[in-house]
């Protein structure tokens, strides 16, 4: 029984392709392991949307194979789909798959008689037999193919990672129709697809009858779920089935374009406490100028638009952006303009990135290019506005009444204190040792740091004592 590791890179939808090719190998008969040096076969789940993260694989590839040279390793996900050759050449890569081919993954694990020359060949000659095999390299066997053929939908909530295996993600949506000029994605996901709604709350009402009170719903460009289905589908009425069908308790959205905000949208979140008052919608700049260049669908006069919508509704509810600094032909002003526009909205988080040139983008041929000390500079005043803002709404909740789902307590911290998760997407810490997926009421008394405190303002399981 071949054993297996999986390393996760990127985003939430990346981690769900991973839990996904965990599902597949599981069913196969494989077996996890929880250390990578354990496993016959370690597979590496990639993302290529920096240039830091295409590094960051490579050096993981280096040191697996360093540590143990007899481990197989399959890279796939987003940069095995676009730089192939890139990693079929490093030692120690046994396969590079694409998204295209990630279903292939479970059959080539079958397919290696490990240790055995004999079997590597006969592993080869099978991947050869395959659709679509670019090359045959002396390092890596390389399995790729068009990503726009892609239809389906890879599934399995995600259990690990944030919220410590008590808030699931699933992904309902995959692929991009849109081309912003800075975006690979598209090109190593594919076109916009959704899993049906049925398959959706069956997966939902899977996970509320395993116990799990929170998910969060992702996807590559989600707002854009149900479009390319037939009949098609809303993304509110696929929300609104949820609640209507399965007995969850709470769902949230995950990050979400702004032009997809509808006023529809927000009224539906105000009405009920089983929707997150959270709302990610990526900025990535202020300046009207910068947005046309990047090809983004709307302009900073309609984004803060919804923002107003948002916070007249749902006064305490987490908005958080992506922002990108350092774009080609971003000037100070541009800059300038979008740290005013953050500074005058009720901005709750941001996620500040460092524009990066990915290959095959139109921005990467753009002239203007800003050079990296600027690039830092910004992105440094970018995210201690970020922290001046957090710090804000933080304050804002003292004395509130908040929902809070208690998480799993690392075994590192204080055992008499226990991590949790409000509806509006901030940090809580109860003085008590409470069990991990309680969901309850409690007051903010104080902050500390980046932490609110909170007390319980009803009964709460607490963790059995230990002799």
């Amino acid at each position: 029984m071949p054993t297996f590791y999986i390393e996760q890179f990127g985003c939430r939808a990346t981690q769900a392709d991973g839990a996904a090719i965990e599902r597949q190998l599981r069913e196969q008969g494989c077996q996890l392991v929880s250390e990578a040096h354990a496993a016959d076969v370690v597979v590496l789940n990639t993302c290529t949307v920096t240039a830091a993260a295409d590094t960051q694989t490579r050096e993981a590839i280096r040191k697996l194979h360093a540590a143990n040279p007899s481990t197989r390793i399959i890279v796939t996900g987003c940069y095995a789909q676009r730089a192939p050759e890139e990693l079929a050449v490093l030692p120690g890569v046994s396969f590079v798959v694409g998204n295209s081919h990630k279903p292939q993954i479970p059959n080539l694990l079958h397919s290696i008689t490990l240790m055995s020359p004999v079997g590597e060949q006969h592993a080869a000659s099978q991947l050869l037999q395959l659709p679509h095999v670019e090359g045959l390299l002396d390092h890596a066997k390389i399995l790729t193919g068009d990503i726009f053929d892609l239809t389906d939908v890879l599934v399995a909530p995600v259990l690990g990672g944030e919220g410590n295996h008590t808030r699931p993600t699933l992904k309902i949506q995959d692929g991009c129709n849109s081309r912003c000029s800075f975006c690979v994605i598209p090109f190593v996901r594919g076109r916009s697809r959704s899993l049906p709604p049925e398959k959706v709350v069956t997966e939902i009402q899977r996970l509320t009858d395993s116990g799990y009170r929170e998910i969060v719903l992702s996807g590559i460009n989600l707002g854009a779920y149900g479009r390319d289905l037939s009949p098609r589908v809303e993304f509110l009425d696929l929300l609104l089935r949820i609640l209507d069908e399965t007995s969850l308790e709470r769902l949230r959205v995950s990050s979400i374009e702004p032009l997809d905000v509808s006023l529809s949208l927000i009224e539906l979140i105000a009405s009920t406490d089983r929707l997150a008052p959270h709302f990610h919608m990526p900025l990535q700049s202020a300046s009207d100028r910068i947005l046309g260049a990047m090809h983004r669908w709307y302009r900073a006069e309609h984004y803060a638009r919804r923002v107003e919508l948002i916070h007249e509704r749902l006064p305490h509810a987490a908005i958080g952006a992506d922002v990108i600094t350092g774009f080609p032909g971003e000037t100070e002003a541009d800059h300038v303009a979008t740290t005013r526009f953050i500074a005058e909205r009720p901005f709750t988080y941001l996620h500040v990135f460092s524009y990066s040139q990915r290959p095959g983008t139109k921005a990467a041929t753009l002239p203007g290019q800003v050079s990296g000390s600027v690039i830092k500079r910004r992105a440094r005043e970018l995210r201690a506005l970020a922290e001046t803002k957090s710090a804000e709404f933080r304050n804002s909740q003292i004395g509130r009444t908040l929902r809070v789902l208690t998480l799993r307590r690392d075994p590192l911290d204080d055992p008499c204190r226990t991590p949790g998760i409000s509806e509006n997407y901030l940090a809580i810490q109860l003085p008590f040792a409470l069990t991990s997926n309680e969901l309850f009421t409690a007051r903010v008394t104080h902050v500390e740091g980046k932490i609110l405190c909170a007390l319980p303002l009803e009964p709460v399981l607490a963790v059995p004592e230990t002799s």
